[in-house]
């Protein structure tokens, strides 16, 4: 409980923390002329300094998956650096949600609501308060009815607009939460295997000849955007791909070995390394926005989920999934996503070039999303790739 006390204390400096400027970040440029400092300072402190001086726990949004994602990347950088700030913050979040008893409104009725749910399991294990594990087992249960598949899969939403639906964004949102509540929860049994099962079921509906996955996949072939004959979305949108290697990754560290599934998600992992390396960015070590038409002039190459990527294979690597060449292409994805990385005339980071959220639709409509600037999306991707790769080292 020396922790949790500590953490508590710390509640109490973040709202005055939040104000101040990031200490890890350099001296500021001049609006014309924000650059990256020569020597570059811990970026993924520097990220999280920043992200707290623009939002409060209270202001930072709802529950929500982009929120989730990030507070995950800053609790990652917690774990490496220890300052009770960042797990602090974590907390005053969750607790928005998650009353004293437990209760938590919301019904849970798409996967992109339970993504936020691996911060559940975070606070108990930091904290061992039993309401946080309440809250979590109200996903874990809803799981049990909810709809699926003819062979398993978790539909995207509970909803008649994505009956049917399996989209390679669903698999991030529900699985590394999973295996990691079985670990903490003691249902490993249950989790690893339903985990293992779901990446099996959408890869293979998803991923085509050239290792890539499409977006999505309507069993049903009623979607307008749906295949007549195969169900599957038009195009290759990079971070839908970038969901599934991640979560590919989180689910191989969690099985055991002898997980029956255990060579299909190799076979599957090891065919979308070498789509990845075959359509990175040669110019800039990115991904592009639509991944398998980079040749097209109104196409972009986009920071979150070149992110994505760049943690995948570096992971891949260092757990012996992958073939040791992949690092490379790790290490150009990780200089490339640092390039898109500054620090404004205010002091704070600016991670640019990150889509918005994002539906199902055709190559017009991805090519034409929004780039932002400091998006959640980009903001997390880029904390869980940078405790990877801090240092741009790669085993």
């Amino acid at each position: 409980m020396k922790r949790l006390r500590a953490v508590l204390a710390a509640v109490a400096l973040t709202t005055a923390t939040a104000a101040t400027l990031p200490a890890a970040v350099s001296p500021p440029a001049t609006a014309a002329t924000a650059v990256r400092p020569a020597t570059a300072p811990d970026w993924s402190t520097a990220v999280v300094d920043s992200t707290m001086a623009r939002y409060t726990p209270s202001t930072i949004g709802g529950w929500s998956y982009p929120v989730g994602l990030y507070l995950y990347g800053q609790y990652l950088t917690y774990q490496r650096t220890h300052d009770p700030r960042y797990l602090a913050y974590l907390k005053s979040y969750v607790d928005r949600f998650v009353r004293s008893d437990g209760s938590i409104d919301q019904s849970f009725n798409s996967l992109d609501g339970m993504q936020a749910g691996r911060l559940l399991v975070i606070l108990h294990h930091e904290t061992g308060q039993d309401r946080y594990r309440k809250a979590a087992k109200k996903i874990r249960d809803r799981l049990n009815t909810y709809p699926r598949t003819g062979d398993g899969g978790f539909w995207h939403a509970d909803n008649s607009s994505r009956a049917h639906q399996l989209w390679a964004d669903g698999v991030y949102m529900v699985n590394p939460f999973l295996v990691e509540y079985g670990k903490e929860f003691g249902d490993s049994a249950y989790a690893d295997d339903e985990a293992a099962k779901q990446l099996a079921v959408y890869g293979g509906h998803l991923q085509v000849a050239n290792g890539l996955l499409k977006h999505a996949y309507d069993e049903s072939k009623s979607a307008s955007w749906a295949d007549p004959a195969t169900g599957l979305a038009p195009e290759h949108w990079c971070r839908a791909v970038g969901w599934y290697a991640m979560a590919i990754v989180n689910v191989l560290d969690a099985v055991p070995a002898d997980q029956s599934r255990r060579p299909q998600l190799l076979a599957i992992f090891r065919k979308l390394a070498a789509g990845l390396e075959k359509y990175q960015d040669p110019a800039t070590g990115r991904w592009f926005q639509v991944m398998d038409k980079g040749g097209r002039g109104d196409n972009w190459t986009e920071t979150s989920c070149s992110s994505m990527f760049t943690y995948a294979l570096s992971r891949g690597v260092q757990q012996h999934y992958l073939d040791p060449h992949y690092a490379d292409v790790a290490r150009r994805g990780y200089q490339g996503v640092l390039a898109e990385l500054s620090v404004g005339a205010d002091g704070r980071t600016d991670l640019a070039g990150i889509s918005i959220g994002t539906n199902v639709g055709d190559y017009a409509y991805y090519v034409a999303r929004t780039r932002a600037t400091n998006d959640f999306h980009g903001l997390g991707a880029f904390l869980i790739m940078n405790e990877q790769l801090r240092g741009d080292s790669v085993s």
